[in-house]
């Protein structure tokens, strides 16, 4: 069984230092087999920011896994927002935009929703698309399959930025390619959930992991998720658990847990 610690949205630049080490040290007690980060790793993508990221990843379990967020990119410098959108982030935190990484019995797949000729909203390219489609297609049998990407495809009702243009048009490509879960940040808020995308689709898992580290909160609080795998592959049940920060800083509790079992038409809350 797998163990995915889910991180988003960690904003250096804009962090609450006392929630670093108790992070760093919950992170460790839980024993993930790899760190996922979905983006927004600093709030202006300074040099500096990016430095204070990678000194985080250093000492987080490994292996970490990152994709850019929009924050990633320079918003307030034309020339580096356009012509270096992602100098900053190879140089510190890994050259590959868009990693892949195997698991005994799952598969990770991300992709860069990050685009500089539309910052907050984002873009799936279609060559990423693609990659992506033909990475999940070719996952050996049974295994799970895990996207990671900052912008979610589909906005939860209620949510107060407007979604990727192209969200919904890439999860279905995702969804016949065999996605089991989607992980995201962006929005600041917590939420797990089985999508039907529309009548007759295979149904995915969309995660969504609030903000780790900032202060820029939007009435939720500081959280990060634990995605555990509950039966050997073929996977047909997993487990999601919303870790809290408490009060004045002094580490994260889990909170609401969702659990989720594959059926024909897909994933479904296990009753």
């Amino acid at each position: 069984m797998a163990r995915l610690l889910h991180l988003s949205d960690l904003h250096f630049g804009r962090t609450r230092p006392e929630l670093l080490q108790p992070l760093v040290d919950i992170a460790w007690q839980l024993k993930p087999d790899v760190t996922l980060i979905s983006g927004d790793l600093t709030q202006r993508a300074r040099e500096w920011q990016f430095e204070a990221a990678a000194n985080l990843i250093a000492d987080l379990p490994q292996p970490v896994l990152a994709v850019p967020g929009n924050h990633d990119i320079p918003l307030d410098r034309p020339l580096s927002r356009f012509l270096r959108s992602f100098a900053a982030y190879k140089a510190d935190i890994s050259p590959d935009l868009e990693p892949m990484l195997d698991l005994p019995g799952v598969r990770i797949v991300a992709v860069n929703t990050a685009w500089p000729f539309a910052w907050e909203h984002g873009k799936v390219r279609g060559r990423s698309l693609a990659r992506a489609v033909q990475r999940l297609q070719e996952a050996p049998p049974g295994v799970l399959r895990v996207v990671m990407l900052h912008h979610p495809l589909i906005h939860p009702p209620g949510a107060r930025k407007e979604p990727m243009p192209n969200g919904e048009s890439a999860a279905h490509a995702l969804s016949e390619a065999g996605a089991d879960i989607v992980l995201s940040g962006h929005l600041h808020s917590w939420g797990a959930a089985a999508d039907m995308l529309r009548e007759g689709r295979r149904a995915m898992l969309q995660v969504s992991a609030g903000t780790g580290l900032s202060t820029r909160l939007r009435g939720e609080e500081n959280d990060f998720n634990l995605i555990e795998t509950l039966s050997p592959p073929p996977v047909h049940k997993l487990r999601v658990t919303r870790y809290v920060a408490r009060t004045g800083g002094a580490g994260f509790t889990p909170g609401p847990t969702a659990d989720f079992v594959e059926g024909e038409a897909g994933w479904c809350p296990a009753e």
